[in-house]
């Protein structure tokens, strides 16, 4: 997310009460989360964990819990609860804005689309021209529709990504601020949820065919001319490059890559990366080749400890 203007860390740490390190004046232009981070952003750090990525992230400026050495060109702004400030800043420059109309008076629709009753079309949504929404499908705030685009009824854009934080006192939640892009000649299938970014974009390409009932999570980047199959669930910051092919019941881990081309058969549950043009399928999914050699030697167990006994 970027901001209205460049603010100073002097302002941004008056905005959430707190210490810094660096130059009154050091610009600060946006904040993110740290995969999709750039100079002049904002990222967030609260374990010692991952001090080192973010510290060593495109992220300019650092909110952390901890006094650290600085690196050279960036900044820290110094936070006993870094989740908590930057759940303030996203608050600050992104309030939610209550909608009073179905469909927002600052919604841009193209030429030819066609709305069908019941739909809910939140603030500042732009659809292009030539598409078709369905019956009770909801649009949230900020999302970006391309051109020849069809969602079909029930479905649901931008809903808030499911990130929380274990606190004694209860799950304290990240607030999501980022928004939902659907590029052209998507198709999306009934009772589909596609939740918005926390401070970026969840991105359907060019092409791609979603069939009902997928969920597809925070900050999830899906490529063009993929076809995912019901019943499928992406978890949230993951990567599914160009031409993938995901069959139905399919488990996605966050944050993974799947490779180009790559096909997963249905009910394949990834936990890791996946080279493309390959094959996968079973719980964890392999490659089909190993997968099918393991079950060839799982089968021939018994004969084999048969053998083993005769022989002793």
């Amino acid at each position: 997310m970027k901001f209205d203007r460049t603010y100073t860390l002097d302002e941004i740490s008056q905005f959430i009460d707190c210490d810094y390190v660096g130059d009154d004046n050091f610009p600060v232009k946006g904040m993110n989360e740290i995969h999709v981070v750039e100079s002049g952003d904002i990222v967030f750090v609260d374990h010692p964990k991952y001090y080192d990525k973010a510290l060593a992230s495109a992220a300019t400026v650092v909110l952390i819990n901890k006094k650290v050495a600085c690196p050279d060109g960036k900044a820290l702004l110094i936070s006993d609860d870094p989740f908590r400030d930057f759940n303030k800043l996203s608050n600050r420059f992104k309030p939610f804005q209550p909608s009073a109309k179905a469909i927002s008076e600052t919604a841009i629709i193209g030429k030819g689309t066609v709305i069908q009753p019941n739909v809910f079309i939140g603030n500042n949504v732009t659809i292009g021209k030539n598409c078709i929404i369905h019956s009770n499908v909801t649009i949230y705030d900020n999302a970006v529709i391309g051109d020849h685009v069809i969602i079909h009824a029930g479905s649901i854009l931008g809903a808030d990504a499911f990130y929380f934080k274990n606190r004694p006192e209860g799950f304290d939640k990240l607030v999501s601020v980022g928004n939902v892009v659907i590029k052209d000649k998507v198709e999306i299938g009934a009772s589909c949820t596609i939740d918005k970014g926390v401070t970026g974009s969840t991105t359907i390409g060019e092409g791609s065919k979603l069939d009902n009932l997928i969920q597809i999570g925070h900050d999830t980047i899906v490529g063009k001319k993929c076809l995912i199959a019901s019943q499928t669930a992406v978890a949230g910051c993951t990567v599914i490059e160009d031409e993938v092919t995901i069959w139905g019941q399919v488990g996605i881990v966050s944050g993974v890559r799947i490779g180009k081309g790559a096909v997963l058969l249905a009910k394949a549950g990834v936990s890791k990366d996946l080279e493309g043009g390959k094959t996968y399928f079973g719980v964890p999914c392999e490659d089909i080749r190993k997968k099918y050699k393991e079950m060839a030697a799982i089968k021939a167990l018994p004969d084999i400890i048969k053998k083993v006994n005769n022989i002793s």
